[in-house]
């Protein structure tokens, strides 16, 4: 049965603090270029979806 209030359980807890530790000690690794270009992708990746616009078409069957 799923905890009933909104807070994780300890163990899963646990588990996504080990998770964000491992990921800030992947990105320590990584050099500056490394990181301007994850940096520069994910700016233009946010600019790309800030330009979009959702349209919706109905489905017409044949």
């Amino acid at each position: 049965m799923p905890n009933s209030n909104s807070q994780p359980a300890p163990d899963q807890a646990r588990a996504f603090e080990k998770a964000e530790m491992d990921l800030l000690r992947e990105s320590l690794r990584r050099s500056y270029k490394e990181r301007f270009l994850m940096a520069t992708r994910l700016y233009k990746i946010q600019q790309t979806m800030s330009k979009a616009v959702i349209t919706r078409k109905p489905y017409i069957s044949k």
